[in-house]
């Protein structure tokens, strides 16, 4: 039984990803920071239906507390599946937009991926098979206003996604990126009506967490072995 670790795994990609990779047989452990309880709750629904499941909580912007929460992980054993999926927004056209709200965003996306993947990178390559699996977004491809911060952070979770795949490809670790379009969501309702993903999605649909977490679950399987420093789009077809 392979230890995946879900970062973000309290929010609505988050748990169907975390569900998706217990039914593949994984120990999931699944993270929040503000929304603990919230990760408590899945991990006990999954362990009532027979799967093997753990929640942690912890800021992945802060270095100490993340070095701290996965040696105690770790010392347990190598986490081999990791899904830097934890990321937040905070619009504002950029002319307006303030130092707090740049950096906030760049710190969750971009420095907690290295806070959480560097310290796990040692014990995934022992093992000589690992699976990372980074969370990105349409927006990083095709930008999008008032999002200059998010997409920022998520081109640069890209380059770093191909880089790292180039450093461990030879110890049997895959390295890739996910970047999901408009996905039905607490975060996106409300966002973007019917007229308008009408017009932006050419299958005239927001797409579902179930999706994005059937495509995470097929990069963390010995299925992708030959797929490594991709980003994949999953947006309905979107430029």
């Amino acid at each position: 039984m392979k230890r995946a670790l879900v970062t973000g795994g309290s929010g609505a990609i988050g748990s169907a990803v975390c569900r998706a990779l217990a039914v593949q047989g994984h120990h999931v452990i699944v993270h929040a920071n503000s929304n603990a309880a919230r990760a408590e709750t899945l991990a006990a629904e999954l362990r009532a239906q027979g799967h093997s499941a753990e929640a942690v909580s912890f800021d992945v912007t802060d270095t100490a507390a993340c070095e701290s929460a996965l040696a105690a992980l770790v010392e347990v054993g190598p986490i081999q599946i990791l899904v830097n999926n934890a990321g937040i927004h905070d619009d504002g056209v950029f002319a307006g937009m303030n130092h707090a709200q740049w950096s906030r965003v760049v710190d969750v996306s971009l420095n907690g991926f290295f806070n959480v993947t560097q310290p796990l990178m040692l014990p995934m390559i022992r093992t000589r098979w690992g699976r990372i699996v980074n969370m990105s977004s349409v927006a990083a491809i095709t930008g999008n206003r008032g999002q200059v911060n998010y997409s920022a952070a998520k081109g640069a979770l890209q380059s770093a996604t191909r880089a790292l795949s180039l450093e461990v490809a030879s110890r049997g670790v895959t390295v890739n990126a996910v970047a999901p379009g408009i996905i039905a969501s607490e975060m996106t309702e409300g966002v973007f009506d019917k007229e308008t993903i009408d017009r932006m999605v050419p299958v005239k649909r927001a797409g579902t967490a179930d999706e994005v977490a059937a495509l995470v679950a097929f990069l963390a399987s010995d299925a992708s072995a030959y797929i490594t420093g991709q980003t994949i789009s999953i947006n309905g077809g979107m430029a």
